[in-house]
């Protein structure tokens, strides 16, 4: 069985991120590593799953610690998914941010099922405003 170590100590480099987020498949603008920079550094919680010194799972979050938390970016290796990784990066969130705190995320259409698997309640009074870009 691999050693999976979880840290919530570190932003990987800007390199690793977009290597990370190709492999797993989630969409996001890989082409602009600033932009991929600017979403860590203005981000406040980031758990990471490292296998030796590979960075193999990330959870992105921007949270107050006290009420609510969005959690952001969620994303696994392709060679690593279905192994637990994306369910213990989101156990140690919801660890981090306590029981007063409400952890929510909006879901590519791919991942729909998978959410309420590991414990999350679909809501039907959300809204949003696209980005542009």
């Amino acid at each position: 069985m691999m050693e999976i170590i979880y840290r919530t100590d570190i932003i990987p480099e800007t390199s690793q991120i977009i290597d990370l987020y190709e492999s797993s498949g989630i969409n996001r603008p890989t082409r602009d590593a600033e932009r991929i920079s600017r979403m860590y550094s203005n981000s406040n919680l980031i758990v990471t799953a490292w296998h030796k010194d590979k960075l193999v799972g990330i959870a992105r979050s921007l949270t107050d610690f006290c009420y609510c938390c969005y959690l952001s970016d969620l994303a696994v290796r392709k060679e690593y998914q279905s192994k637990g990784i994306g369910k213990k990066l989101i156990e140690l969130t919801k660890n981090i941010i306590g029981e007063q705190t409400s952890l929510i995320l909006l879901s590519a259409q791919s991942a729909m099922d998978y959410y309420p698997k590991i414990g999350f309640e679909k809501i039907e009074n959300g809204f949003i405003i696209k980005r542009v870009k």
